[in-house]
């Protein structure tokens, strides 16, 4: 097993690097402005991202894993990074259903933290994840699916910002005539939920609620909530005009120099 150690240049796309990586049969961690992505031996093992809900968020919230499940099997597997494993041997969890997630949240993820191929910011050669080994992926694949997405979802919309902004609902006449998993995604938008977060209350894959909500951005139902403007300092009120002259300004006086400051430092240019 050969791991890099050489440290990412600052103008290198994380796409190119982890496609030299995966040559090089690396271990480690590659990180972005978005999130993470782990190697184990050049491939893909997994990739988390603050934007999208992570692994057991979808487990938890979808009814297939109990929380306190999720939490007891980190406590006892996650120092030693086998929580996958942990959760299928102790019979919580067959191990298709993990994989499937699993793959839903690495893909999610990637999407993010590979958006628009932004420079990546260091590789920790070694660097583990505590969820430990569930499957691999072929660099080359997670690279492909990336830009699958992206262009499916400029199709759709392209506007991204409707990807990580909260989002508001614009009054339309055909909101009540919508598909019934557009519409549920519809009820979620509140100006105040991003669509991870819409994805999260919905127990459903990231990617499938951006599709909806391209559409609905598409359709005219859906915008980015508006960043918020700061307000104009207030100009000051001029000085009232008095009708008689006054007298003049009083100059300013310079501060006075610290003397004694001045003789210490003199005492010790001497001394020097």
């Amino acid at each position: 097993m050969t791991t890099s150690t050489r440290a990412p240049r600052t103008d290198e796309p994380a796409s190119a690097l982890l496609s030299t990586l995966a040559a090089q049969g690396a271990t480690g961690a590659l990180s972005t402005e978005s999130g993470i992505v782990y190697l184990a031996t050049g491939h893909v093992v997994h990739v988390e991202s603050a934007v999208t809900p992570d692994l057991g968020d979808l487990l938890t919230h979808s009814g297939a894993l109990a929380p306190d499940g999720w939490w007891e099997a980190i406590d006892q597997a996650g120092r030693r990074c086998r929580v996958g494993r942990q959760l299928v041997d102790s019979g919580q969890l067959p191990v298709g259903a993990l994989e499937l997630c699993h793959l839903g949240a690495l893909f999610d993820a990637a999407y993010f933290v590979l958006d628009h191929d932004g420079p990546a910011l260091r590789f920790r050669p070694g660097a583990a994840h505590w969820l430990g080994a569930v499957r691999a992926v072929p660099v080359d694949t997670v690279l492909r699916e990336s830009r699958r997405r992206r262009e499916l979802l400029h199709r759709i919309w392209p506007e991204p910002a409707v990807d990580r902004a909260p989002l508001v609902r614009v009054p339309g006449p055909d909101a009540d005539d919508l598909p019934a998993r557009r519409g549920r995604t519809l009820a979620q938008v509140d100006g105040v939920r991003t669509a991870a977060q819409i994805a999260t209350a919905l127990a459903c894959r990231t990617f499938h609620t951006l599709v909806e909500l391209r559409r609905l951005a598409a359709a005219g139902l859906v915008a980015p909530v508006a960043p918020l403007v700061p307000a104009p300092a207030p100009t000051p009120a001029p000085a009232p005009v008095s009708a008689e002259p006054g007298p003049p300004p009083r100059p300013t006086a310079p501060d006075e120099p610290d003397t004694a400051l001045l003789r210490r430092l003199l005492h010790a240019l001497e001394a020097l």
